[in-house]
């Protein structure tokens, strides 16, 4: 199992919206949410809001097989909810993840769990 863990800035005024898009996907359409998981390989998720300084931040950790594969899901399903969930994230982050990453995966240094 591999792990994925990054931050997302949220755009200026979009936190209620966000706030209201996760509600949505852990009530109300949570089995498509689930579903649209189980498409990605993703086998546990975490979703935080933070706010900082610089403004609110999505902060989000993924364990998946094959992380790569859960951003081509991502990317490219037609599914209507992965297509709801892209227009979701682009209007409240900016981030088109249509759209090729322009950048490598965030590097993990420290991976530790108790045993």
């Amino acid at each position: 199992m591999t792990s994925f863990a990054s931050a997302f800035p949220l755009l200026p005024g979009k936190a209620e919206q966000w706030k209201q898009f996760n509600h949505e996907m852990i009530g109300s359409r949570r089995s498509e949410f689930e579903a649209f998981l189980q498409r990605q390989g993703v086998t546990r998720e975490v979703v935080a809001l933070q706010q900082t300084p610089q403004g609110d931040m999505v902060v989000v950790y993924f364990e998946a097989p094959d992380i790569a594969h859960a951003f081509e899901v991502l990317g490219s399903s037609q599914e209507p909810f992965d297509v709801w969930f892209r227009e979701q994230a682009k209007d409240t982050t900016g981030i088109d993840f249509s759209q090729p990453a322009s950048g490598p995966l965030p590097e993990i240094y420290i991976d530790w769990q108790a045993k």
